[in-house]
């Protein structure tokens, strides 16, 4: 047995140790198993990377990143090369030559020398993780098992497709709002800073106690003329706290816990997962890939650590020999529709079909959701934006009416 190094990636986060085995593949076979995706595995007396070879995440770093129509147009054309019969080399060099996008280029060129010195095609993917995600790996590595790696790419391709319509979506839906947003505050800020100070010597000149809306508005307004600089610092040293707070673990785990209970964002949320759970662990089954090494490696396909946490969960129950119903019941995280067809599915022996349905469902449920999003968000920033009128109106105007008040009773 030979000591092997591995750094990989979890549900929660980054792993790395050491594991015994006769070669690589038996220790990625391992870490899959476990739920790990393996970033890099190497025997304990390799040589250490070349200077060369560290310096390039810092060469990349700067490189424009690869979208997702390249990587779709990627799986695509390797689909059609695997089906025509091409060797995954010779396919791999091919695309490395037609390839337009520098960073895509150097990728299939480091994928193709780890191929040619016997790394396995998934491993190969997941050294160049800047590119290729842990689902992504997962799926090549369930493709190198069953010899359906052509299939495999169709389905990614597709895959990509689908949380690339997804993201139009959200972007289309938030567009409104967030123009709304930005006015609101822009005239917020406006109003603090130009505003209220002109009124400010207006109300001094009344010597009287000015009402609660008022002095609010003036001590805020007096706030960010004196210390705005302060409130910009604040907000952008807060930004980077909880970017990197986020980029944790645990950060993660308890924000992507927090965004399933968000109001109407959170059923949104939760509906895509369950999307990504049903058509990545349909792909996994379909491919004739264990129950237990399928939920492994779907939990890495719902891009949030607190459900993956509990999918990983559920392969240790069915581990211990539980049912797939009852170990997804425990998660607390299905809906009773899902439930009911994993049951039926576990009877009838027909889990990935009902799966595939199961996506599709919730698919259009979450297309139906982000089209009216706007709609759902509309009458929450008119109420906002009621709100703030109203203490804008009231601060300003209720010392003009005192005055007002007091001039017809100097009069009367």
């Amino acid at each position: 047995m030979t000591s092997f190094a591995y750094t990989g990636r979890s549900a929660v986060g980054p792993v790395s140790g050491t594991l015994e085995g006769p070669d690589a593949g038996a220790i990625a076979d391992l870490l899959f198993a476990r739920g790990v995706t393996p970033l890099k595995i190497e025997a304990e007396a390799a040589a250490r990377p070349s200077g060369d070879a560290a310096a390039k995440p810092g060469r990349r770093w700067f490189e424009p990143r690869v979208g997702t129509v390249e990587l779709m147009l990627f799986c695509r054309q390797l689909h059609t090369l695997l089906r025509a019969g091409v060797p995954i080399l010779r396919a791999l060099l091919g695309l490395q030559e037609s390839a337009t996008h520098r960073a895509l280029r150097d990728c299939l060129a480091e994928v193709r020398r780890s191929l040619e010195s016997g790394i396995e095609l998934s491993m190969s993917f997941a050294q160049q993780s800047q590119l290729f995600t842990p689902f992504f790996v997962a799926m090549v590595r369930v493709g190198e098992m069953t010899g359906r790696l052509d299939e495999v790419f169709d389905r990614l391709c597709k895959h990509l497709e689908f949380e690339m319509f997804m993201r139009q979506q959200v972007k289309s839906a938030l567009r409104y709002p967030m123009f709304v947003m930005v006015a609101m505050v822009a005239a917020i800020a406006v109003i603090n800073v130009m505003v209220i100070p002109a009124f400010a010597g207006v109300f001094e000149t009344l010597h009287a106690e000015l009402p609660i809306p008022t002095r609010i508005l003036l001590a805020t307004s007096r706030f960010s003329v004196e210390y705005g600089w302060a409130l910009i610092a604040a907000a952008t040293g807060a930004a980077f706290a909880w970017q990197a707070w986020r980029a944790t673990p645990d950060g993660r785990l308890r924000w992507d816990g927090f965004l399933l209970r968000v109001p109407i964002a959170g059923k949104i949320v939760r509906k895509a997962m369950l999307a990504r759970f049903a058509r990545g662990f349909a792909l996994a089954l379909k491919s004739g890939v264990p129950i237990e090494r399928a939920l492994a490696a779907v939990a890495q396909t719902v891009d949030n650590a607190w459900i993956a946490r509990r999918i990983d969960g559920m392969r240790e129950h069915v581990e211990r020999g539980e049912s797939i119903v009852r170990a997804a019941l425990a998660t607390g995280v299905f809906t009773p529709v899902v439930l009911q067809m994993i049951g039926v599915g576990e009877e009838t022996g027909a889990i990935d079909e009902l799966m595939e349905e199961v996506a599709e469902l919730y698919s259009n449920e979450v297309q139906y959701e982000l089209k009216t999003l706007g709609q759902q968000i509309e009458p929450i920033m008119i109420i906002f934006l009621g709100v703030l009128v109203l203490v804008l109106a009231l601060g300003v105007f209720l010392p003009m009416w005192d005055l007002g008040r007091v001039a017809m009773a100097a009069h009367g």
